[in-house]
């Protein structure tokens, strides 16, 4: 999920799909492009995807991104880059792809449950607004879109059960925008502050347990009841991952954590 500004919509690929506007599009084991769509990817993973990943296998976030992530700085950039790691084999599958389809289908990320819409934030500067915006982009071999089956994008997004995905994306979009700038100074994006920004965010057991096993509630106080809410909720440690970030990284003032005195 990426900003855009108002003057480069006319520049994003793919067709525009505005609220209450309908597109074709329908998939299924019977198309003979089923599972084409999973191979050869470049899949980038939001903090949200590996969450739910691995929680849906079952397995540690330490593990999840050791066998399942490649992590990627780019020169210029201030934060890395998650990317599903694909399979070696043939034409590079996604480790999750069988011939019946997805294993992790209820816990896909967040790109793969738009698909084939692409989704962005369109933010006006001016008036400091966010809107979603959404555009039509499947692939030239994709068959989907010649199916009968019409949707809006309400009822799309509703059917793919995509609005907590939405959500906790954006948030971590409004964060991730801050390292357009260099936080790091002469340390770096590979020193300890920006070590720790990444566990807070895409190792989320690492930062339970940096928050609860270290001394970090003894430096900040956080109110009890958001304490007893992040010890138990997954996605509630993410988001007070998301606000460390900007409190830690950037210095914004935050309501659920000060410094202790």
């Amino acid at each position: 999920m990426k900003y855009i500004a108002p003057d480069q919509i006319e520049q994003v690929p793919g067709r525009q799909i505005r609220p209450g506007e309908h597109f074709a599009f329908r998939c299924h084991a019977q198309l003979s492009c089923f599972n084409q769509c999973c191979r050869h990817l470049n899949l980038f993973l939001y903090p949200y995807d590996v969450l739910c990943l691995k929680n849906h296998l079952e397995m540690t976030s330490d593990q999840f991104i050791d066998q399942h992530v490649d992590v990627v700085l780019r020169e210029g950039h201030y934060f890395p880059e998650v990317l599903l790691r694909m399979s070696e084999e043939g034409d590079h599958p996604c480790p999750f792809l069988t011939p019946q389809g997805c294993r992790v289908y209820p816990a896909r990320p967040h790109t793969c449950r738009l698909f084939p819409i692409e989704q962005g934030v369109l933010f006006d500067s001016a008036q400091k607004r966010t809107t979603p915006v959404y555009f039509f982009r499947p692939f030239d071999f994709c068959k989907g879109p010649g199916e009968p089956q019409t949707w809006t994008i309400e009822a799309y997004l509703k059917d793919q059960d995509a609005d907590t995905y939405y959500q906790m994306n954006l948030k971590w979009a409004q964060v991730r925008q801050l390292f357009q700038a260099d936080p790091w100074g002469l340390e770096g994006p590979q020193g300890p502050r920006a070590k720790m920004a990444f566990m807070a965010v895409y190792n989320i057991d690492r930062f339970r347990e940096f928050v609860f096993g270290s001394s970090f509630l003894k430096r900040y106080h956080v109110k009890s009841t958001l304490v007893k809410k992040i010890r138990h909720s997954d996605e509630a440690l993410l988001e007070f991952g998301f606000e460390w970030i900007r409190f830690f990284v950037w210095g914004k003032p935050s309501k659920q954590m000060k410094v202790r005195k």
